[in-house]
């Protein structure tokens, strides 16, 4: 169910709007500035849609999405997908193929078998035994993007959870461009992205999140306009397994969960889409090898890392000395 406000600027003819809702696990929330003639619920409406699609389309959780009846295909059974699925699987490739295989939708046996899919704490309690790198998609995936298609060549889960949050992001930005607002901020978890300012006209600011455990808190703010930002991190979802603390990310060259030092990374991109792959990759990457990605690739990114019992951060681009 979704909640929604709306303020009256003063002197402004202008009504600061602000509505969240339930989607993929988590919440959804969009804040934007509209004239005193719009239709607000009709934008609420659509921006609600908007999610519900995505989440209906990419969802592992739920057994008819788009996705999990592509899971389920026989190999070379082409599988009518939405327009949506068929682009960001098609984009996860090409970001998989960048990264060297460091981003790699093909994890969800992994995520399953180390206690992090669907099944969750009724999955494996302790450490799988067989677990095997992912192979690179490009020769088991097969996507007609026309025909809004898809068949594997092969065995393969695929799992979104590195991409799906910022394309559903993505997707709320979409809505209100097509409402013809031009101020706005929209998120999914703590994937956000921006236009334009506030109503005061100061820029939108963005808490970074500190890497702990126990506690919400943030190590910093920064101000952004029309950008979007996503982290990944090892502080939120994890389990223990064999006295040892496991992380939700799985590292497809290796086929285990990561176990670095690397806390959090941060990306600034200019779709949400790809600040979520981003950062999920550079995660797998490393805190060195990461960084020498993003210079190369000119990304802006900051990797929290840890050093004893506290962190360290350092960035490329927009975060450079950090």
């Amino acid at each position: 169910m979704s909640r929604t406000s709306i303020e009256w600027l003063r002197d402004a003819r202008l009504k600061d709007c602000r509505t969240s809702g339930a989607t993929m696990g988590t919440r959804y929330t969009a804040r934007f500035v509209v004239p005193e003639q719009a239709h607000v619920q009709a934008i609420v409406a659509d921006l609600d849609a908007a999610v519900t699609a995505v989440d209906a389309q990419m969802s592992n959780w739920k057994a008819d999405s788009d996705l999990s009846r592509l899971n389920r295909a026989a190999p070379d059974d082409w599988v009518p997908v939405s327009a949506n699925l068929a682009t960001v699987l098609l984009r996860s490739i090409e970001i998989g193929r960048e990264t060297g295989n460091a981003f790699n939708i093909g994890v969800g046996g992994l995520v399953g078998a180390w206690g992090f899919g669907p099944a969750g704490m009724s999955g494996p309690q302790g450490s799988p035994t067989g677990s095997r790198a992912c192979e690179p998609l490009d020769p088991l995936l097969e996507i007609d993007l026309p025909g809004r298609r898809v068949r594997k060549h092969g065995r393969v889960a695929l799992d979104l959870c590195g991409i799906a949050k910022g394309f559903g992001v993505d997707e709320l930005a979409r809505v209100l461009a097509r409402h013809g607002i031009g101020a706005w901020l929209v998120g999914i978890d703590g994937e956000m992205r921006v236009r334009g300012g506030k109503p005061d006209g100061s820029p939108w600011a963005i808490a970074l999140e500190a890497p702990e455990d126990e506690r919400r808190a943030a190590m910093g703010v920064i101000e952004l306009d029309d950008a979007s930002i996503a982290t990944s991190g090892d502080y939120r979802h994890w389990r223990e397994i064999d006295g040892a603390r496991i992380s939700h990310t799985m590292d497809p060259r290796t086929g285990a969960p990561l176990r670095g030092a690397v806390a959090s990374v941060t990306v600034i991109a200019p779709t949400c889409a790809d600040a979520d792959a981003y950062a999920t990759a550079l995660m797998v990457l490393g805190a060195q090898a990461g960084r020498d990605h993003a210079r190369e690739r000119g990304l802006d990114a900051l990797f929290v890392t840890r050093e004893g019992t506290g962190f360290r951060a350092a960035g490329t681009g927009f975060f450079d000395g950090a």
